[in-house]
């Protein structure tokens, strides 16, 4: 026994049946069809954002690997200075949520 899907068109208001696209205006009716392509289409951003992120490393990271001893350097304390600072701010951010608790 197959199952029977009738879907209202939202742009020209034909019912539709058993179809992925309007048979009257050929816009795309499938919920599954539409999910499928928002996934595909936030995937594709994110492959963009960690592409930009590899091309465009931040100031430290280009100073640690700079040809001159001395940037290098430069880019080793910056970065450290970092880590510091969200590793004292990880440790209050959780002393403040042990306290909350109680």
């Amino acid at each position: 026994m197959a199952i029977t899907r009738n879907v209202k068109c939202p742009n020209c208001g034909v019912f539709n049946k058993n179809s992925d696209y309007c048979k009257n205006c050929n816009t795309l009716i499938s919920f599954e069809k539409k999910q499928e392509q928002k996934v595909a289409a936030y995937k594709e951003e994110e492959l963009k954002k960690v592409k930009h992120e590899i091309a465009n490393p931040n100031l430290a990271e280009r100073l640690k690997k700079h040809p001159f001893w001395l940037c290098r350097v430069v880019g080793w304390i910056l970065y450290s200075a970092y880590l510091l600072v969200s590793a004292i701010g990880a440790l209050i951010a959780w002393f403040i949520a042990m306290v909350a608790a109680g």
